[in-house]
């Protein structure tokens, strides 16, 4: 204990006595609890936190576009050999705003950063449906910068911000159960939306833009989900966050 204090100390905490005595109940509670049951009444909050940030994550329409980039480009009218070399700068584009990610994400916080992607997000599938209802007479100066863009809005934001915030909003007692959910979720909604997205999308010529009108207004609950419910877990240590969620 005496250690840990010093630690403390070193880095600044200006109550390191009752930080300790948090620490060590957490870790007791973890170690008493291997096996508690991730269902109950107590954890109903941060279950439904984890499973909407979960399924808001996969309803965006990343891995819609992730993995029918090439069909997507060419429902914009665009040849193959475009629409493949537009998909090569999605990639690009991801690496480079997943990395800025990496410093925002402690600087704006989970939630500010949330709320900014979701809001970019939804303007940028409203211009995609936009064109792709425009057919043949798509402008590629503002179909491509759209998909971009929306790759841009998407890794800075959520891409990044669904495993960090999920990871800290659970209990050390259900914590792994608890990210399991959300991985669970994640990939059973990437599962549906990628069955159903040619499916609507091969409907007719322009039907994909429905299937983009879903995404922004997906996106856009999500910036109202973010803004009222979800809680800022930016700067707090996990025994702090434990007792603030678990308090709502």
């Amino acid at each position: 204990r005496e250690e840990a204090k010093k630690v403390l100390e070193s880095i600044g905490d200006e109550n390191p006595d009752e930080t300790v005595n948090q620490i060590a109940e957490s870790l007791k509670n973890a170690a008493e609890g291997e096996n508690v049951p991730l269902f109950q009444k107590k954890y109903l909050w941060p279950i439904f936190l984890a499973w909407a940030v979960a399924m808001f994550n996969q309803v965006s329409g990343i891995n819609a576009i992730n993995y029918y980039a090439p069909r997507i480009f060419e429902m914009f009218d665009f040849g193959t050999q475009a629409a493949l070399a537009s998909t090569i700068g999605l990639g690009m584009v991801n690496l480079t705003f997943t990395v800025a990610a990496f410093f925002f994400i402690d600087w704006f916080g989970r939630r500010a950063l949330l709320m900014f992607g979701a809001l970019g997000t939804c303007a940028m599938h409203c211009l995609a449906a936009w064109q792709i209802g425009l057919g043949e007479a798509a402008d590629p100066r503002v179909a491509i910068p759209a998909i971009l863009g929306f790759i841009a809005f998407f890794a800075i934001s959520q891409g990044a911000v669904i495993w960090v915030f999920i990871s800290e909003i659970f209990p050390n007692a259900v914590r792994a159960k608890g990210q399991a959910l959300g991985s669970f979720t994640h990939w059973f909604m990437c599962t549906i939306i990628s069955w159903a997205f040619p499916v609507i999308v091969g409907l007719s010529k322009t039907s994909g833009q429905y299937a983009f009108m879903f995404f922004a207004g997906m996106t856009l609950l999500q910036f109202f989900f973010a803004w009222r419910l979800m809680p800022e877990t930016k700067g707090g240590t996990i025994e702090s966050l434990e007792k603030e969620i678990m308090k709502s």
